[in-house]
């Protein structure tokens, strides 16, 4: 068949791309059928539709929310569309997937010396104080990537407590969530924490003296073709003042609203840019040397690079081979690469506990 146009994206026929059809059809029929038991509506953010109570006042939704919509996405490879489903186009809430561009801004801030190293400690370039205590002094835009910073504070009105002892997965024990414990020197402690995230968000825009949005729009997403649908969604007390000028600054995630919206083409070509190695249209946008930090294993959580998750070992999706990385949402919204295979699967409102046999059967379809 002959190439045509979907969402500014080529699709080709699939077995041109090396996919046996009849088993890439059956993928997509599983995709669609394996879709999350969150309801539509999202307005009462992360906490009403996962198993983390959180104590008011930390529960309160911060940023705007958006009802969700269906099962969608599609497979590329080589930089072809060889399958898609579902509304495609619809600009959806991505809650941690966001995580992963603020991964990609960071490589932007090195690439342009704005931070000049990342072992660098973060309050040298800080214009707050949130960074001057004996708990913070010592913490590196590397802690922060990796989640291992241990910073300790309150922003937008959440203290770092609220994500203490929080543990992610399937069906996993969230009841100590919140509970205080004491703090680890910066870099020996793991945790999933979105005040720290949310920080290193504030940070990368104090280093651009611009807002995140702005940067991303026009250093990544205009570059690559992105349409102009999607949206990076602040909270309604997150701003700050750089240079006499007030600017929002944007979350990492959807835990209290807000965060990154964007349809699924979009998720698509970023995935695709990071499996080219930074490069599109041959323009290097990031260095490649950033893709490979980015996908490194930290050094205390194997699993887990820049703020994009690892298949080190096959342990987060066993019927992905080990060189595949991840940006996930809760939701499950999955942009996943697959360096080996030259392949990029968006896939949105997937049931968690399905996720591994979607990605099977697209292994599978492979011929």
């Amino acid at each position: 068949m002959d190439d045509v146009q979907l969402g500014g994206l080529r699709q080709a026929d699939p077995a041109e791309l090396g996919f046996d059809a009849a088993k890439l059809a059956e993928a997509v029929a599983f995709a669609e059928s394996a879709e999350t038991p969150w309801p539509r509506d999202l307005s009462g953010g992360l906490v009403s539709v996962q198993k983390a109570a959180e104590k008011p006042p930390w529960n309160e939704v911060l940023g705007p929310t958006k009802d969700r919509g269906g099962p969608n996405g599609l497979i590329l490879k080589d930089g072809a569309i060889a399958a898609s489903w579902g509304d495609s186009n619809r600009v959806d809430m991505t809650f941690s997937a966001t995580k992963s561009y603020l991964s990609i801004l960071a490589g932007i801030a090195v690439a342009d010396g704005l931070i000049k190293d990342v072992d660098d400690p973060v309050r040298e370039y800080a214009i707050d104080a949130a960074f001057d205590t004996p708990q913070n002094e010592s913490i590196t835009w590397r802690h922060l990537l990796h989640q291992t910073s241990e910073w300790e504070g309150s922003l937008w009105d959440k203290p770092d407590r609220v994500d203490h002892n929080r543990r992610l997965g399937v069906n996993v024990d969230n009841t100590k969530k919140g509970t205080k414990r004491e703090l680890q020197k910066p870099g020996t402690f793991w945790e999933y924490n979105d005040v720290r995230v949310n920080r290193l968000s504030l940070c990368l825009m104090q280093v651009f003296r611009r807002p995140l949005p702005e940067v991303l729009k026009e250093r990544i997403m205009d570059p690559i073709g992105a349409s102009d649908s999607w949206q990076w969604q602040h909270y309604r007390n997150s701003f700050f003042e750089i240079d006499g000028k007030v600017m929002a600054s944007v979350p990492g995630g959807a835990h209290w609203g807000g965060g990154l919206w964007i349809n699924s083409h979009d998720h698509a070509r970023v995935g695709q840019l990071i499996l080219q190695r930074g490069s599109w249209d041959g323009n290097q946008i990031l260095p490649e040397s950033w893709i490979d930090a980015l996908s490194t294993p930290c050094d205390i959580k194997s699993t887990y690079g820049y703020l994009w998750w690892l298949n080190t070992h096959g342990a987060h999706y066993k019927k992905a081979p080990e060189s595949s990385f991840f940006a996930l949402g809760a939701g499950q919204n999955i942009v996943w690469i697959e360096p080996a295979h030259r392949l990029v699967m968006v896939a949105r409102w997937v049931h968690d506990a399905q996720a591994n046999d979607l990605v099977g059967h697209v292994m599978a379809s492979l011929a």
